[in-house]
């Protein structure tokens, strides 16, 4: 069985998919890029800002599903340039404290509406 994660404190889908479903004990989020929520632009500025929103977008689906950042077990991400790799790394470093997920981050030849990463992750339910 799964449930489908809605909430209006993320970007509302652009495409075919939905913010996030829950089954089986997971949460997973649909790949996250910097949007803001309130008004489905691109937010303008460098990869550590663009970051940022990226994880707050992460954040609030994974709270609409009942769980949260500690339980993320695993994310992927995405970047159009890996000279932005340690600069995304240091925002990132401050979303995941303790114990951080598995990871990958993987270079890509571009991201809708221009952005400069993509996150998405997977998570324990609560």
């Amino acid at each position: 069985m799964k449930d489908d994660i809605r909430t209006a404190d993320a970007p509302q889908a652009i495409g075919p998919y939905v913010q996030g479903v829950r089954a089986n004990g997971l949460v997973f989020v649909s790949g996250q890029i910097p949007l803001d929520p309130a008004t489905g632009k691109l937010v303008e500025g460098n990869i550590g800002e663009q970051t940022r929103r990226a994880l707050e977008n992460v954040r609030a689906i994974l709270e609409a599903g009942g769980s949260g950042l500690a339980s993320v077990v695993r994310t992927t991400v995405y970047l159009t340039d890996m000279a932005h790799f340690a600069a995304m790394n240091e925002v990132y470093a401050g979303y995941f404290v303790g114990s951080p997920p598995a990871r990958s981050t993987v270079a890509v030849a571009g991201l809708p509406r221009g952005a400069l990463v993509e996150i998405d992750a997977i998570a324990l339910a609560s």
